[in-house]
């Protein structure tokens, strides 16, 4: 298949007007699904707080996490299929409409009065269905947009929208719902509504063509296939799988804000972007330094700081009471284990985007593009159950364990996983650069390339 560009053209990925368009589709959409999370979780606690303690409602909110996690298990062996036979721009503009009915009819129960866990429920349901079919989509479009010399960066910048949008997200949400939850509402459907335009806007681009000689569960297993059998791919994927869903402490945050730190929903807004802030100030270097060796060590060096600094977060309102220094500033205002918490998740946001940026880079580089749908969608697997599964473990944990509790086990937990991981793939660690190997077509008898 021809390149996505020709080799003449600008080698830096936002000189290329459809990327440009793909960016400011995931900026856009990334702050309004973000804005929607904050929201959901805050709506979602205080509703569960009416009738529950505060174990019983963190247990709800973990449940938030768990609902959108099971539509993308279930959907898994389907999507990535879609996204190398369908065309992905339309994957996107698909779903990107369903999420704008999905946020405006939350608005309107919010306005009518009418909202309740069980509509909430089934927004969740309803986001993790069409993340389903988006990630992978949007995983696989971007290096048919740019070079492939240009695809470290292009991930970079991409990473960028994605972290500002995170940043940006629960903060304006927080805003806008303090200012009047119809307001938040209606800029987030407003937003995916310019995700969608933007969408609309990218060119026809290169698509694999689909191997019509093999039937689709052979196609689906190709997927699973090819990440069992490159062990690099795997070691990136799997790791970051472990670390993220043990010491994930984002869905507890609504807990932390309201009754352990005591700051409030505007409280919270700060906690929800400080990994995001970390993140992008690392997705914004590497935009311009791209790294260039040793990545694997970098790559392990990093899940370990982020443990750590989720187990600062975990424990510093207990270590600021114990040490009788709780609050700084001439009236003080301030409380010192709030600061210490946003500077613990600015620093865990930091090195959690080291690991993004080597693991994506390793895994559209090393993956041939006929599979990158695939591939995509077993990575968006491992990124979810991380992620909402890592939600409902937290909930979990701290229904049994109370949320210092299980923010501290998880902490520890990441440490312990990414010494084991250093052991088990010795690929991860001995992985110097970026480049792949030299990949072969998928060859059809054997089902998928050689790594």
């Amino acid at each position: 298949m021809s390149a996505p560009v020709p080799s003449s053209a600008p080698l830096h990925p936002l000189r290329i007007a459809n990327f440009r368009a793909y960016w400011l589709s995931r900026f856009a959409g990334t702050i309004a699904v973000s804005a929607q999370a904050i929201i959901i979780g805050w709506q979602v606690y205080g509703i569960a707080r009416e009738t529950m303690d505060i174990r019983g409602a963190a247990f709800m909110l973990g449940m938030i996490g768990l609902v959108q996690f099971v539509p993308l298990f279930l959907l898994t062996p389907v999507v990535g299929l879609v996204a190398d036979s369908v065309d992905r721009r339309w994957i996107v503009r698909g779903t990107t409409a369903l999420l704008v009915l999905n946020a405006a009819t939350l608005g309107l129960l919010t306005w009518s009065g009418n909202l309740s866990l069980p509509a909430l429920f089934s927004a969740a349901v309803l986001i993790g269905i069409a993340r389903a079919f988006s990630g992978p989509a949007y995983a696989a479009l971007a290096p048919n947009l740019v070079p492939k010399e240009s695809l470290p960066t292009a991930i970079a910048i991409s990473s960028i929208a994605w972290q500002f949008g995170t940043v940006a997200g629960p903060s304006i949400g927080g805003l806008l719902y303090a200012i009047h939850p119809d307001v938040a509402y209606g800029v987030i459907s407003a937003l995916l509504g310019l995700a969608l335009a933007t969408m609309l806007l990218i060119g026809k681009v290169p698509q694999p063509r689909a191997q019509k000689d093999r039937r689709p569960i052979q196609r689906i297993l190709d997927g699973f296939s090819y990440v069992r059998r490159n062990r690099l791919v795997l070691a990136a994927i799997t790791l970051d799988l472990f670390a993220v869903l043990l010491a994930g402490a984002t869905a507890l945050l609504p807990i932390y804000a309201r009754d352990i730190l005591h700051v409030g929903a505007s409280g919270l807004g700060f906690l929800a972007a400080g990994m995001g802030i970390g993140a992008a100030t690392t997705a914004i270097w590497f935009s311009f330094r791209p790294m260039k060796s040793n990545v694997g060590v970098k790559m392990l060096t990093a899940v370990i700081v982020f443990g750590l600094a989720i187990l600062t977060f975990g424990v510093a309102t207990q270590v600021t009471e114990a040490l009788g220094v709780t609050r700084i500033g001439a009236d003080g205002a301030i409380r010192v284990d709030f600061v210490i918490s946003l500077v613990a998740l600015i620093v865990a946001g930091g090195a959690d985007m080291v690991s993004v940026y080597v693991r994506t880079s390793l895994i559209q580089l090393h993956t041939p593009d006929a599979m990158r749908g695939r591939v995509s969608a077993v990575s968006q697997l491992t990124i979810s159950a991380s992620n909402e599964l890592g939600e409902a473990e937290s909930g979990l944990l701290a229904s049994l364990l109370g949320p210092v509790g299980a923010v501290v086990f998880g902490g520890v937990g990441a440490i312990a996983v990414t010494l084991l991981w250093s052991r088990l793939f010795p690929e991860l660690r001995r992985a110097r650069t970026f480049d792949p190997p030299d990949m072969l077509d998928i060859e059809p008898q054997h089902g998928v390339a050689q790594p």
